[in-house]
């Protein structure tokens, strides 16, 4: 790493949530669930791509806000190269999802979870 760790404070939190929910309502696609926490994010997301690219184009996405708004400066690394992408096809896995990210978090910061 060359710069320090990044941590969202409440702005940064919401401009990021804003940026996912913005994102998968143009790209089409189903957020279930979203937890901006104070150095990561959990999301639980359905589309017709792989996770991997919903991962980077959310990532970037929230970057060009996050630099929009003059928070940081525009060459601020925010995210890991990579994270955690899984496969969920059962319904009782979703569910799962669901929930960790909801409510097995610790406080809640900037959270989502769609209407049932």
């Amino acid at each position: 790493m060359d710069q320090p760790p990044y941590v969202m404070d409440h702005r940064r939190r919401q401009l990021v949530l804003a940026a996912i929910e913005e994102r998968c309502l143009e790209r089409d696609w189903n957020l279930l669930a979203a937890h901006v926490r104070t150095t990561h994010v959990h999301i639980v997301v359905t589309a017709d791509i792989r996770p991997e690219r919903i991962m980077n184009d959310l990532k970037s996405y929230s970057s060009r806000l996050l630099n929009h708004n003059r928070l940081d400066h525009p060459d601020r690394k925010r995210w890991t190269r990579h994270g955690s992408t899984r496969w969920l096809w059962k319904d009782e896995d979703i569910s799962a999802a669901i929930r960790y990210v909801v409510h097995e978090q610790g406080d809640p910061m900037a959270v989502f979870e769609a209407e049932k």
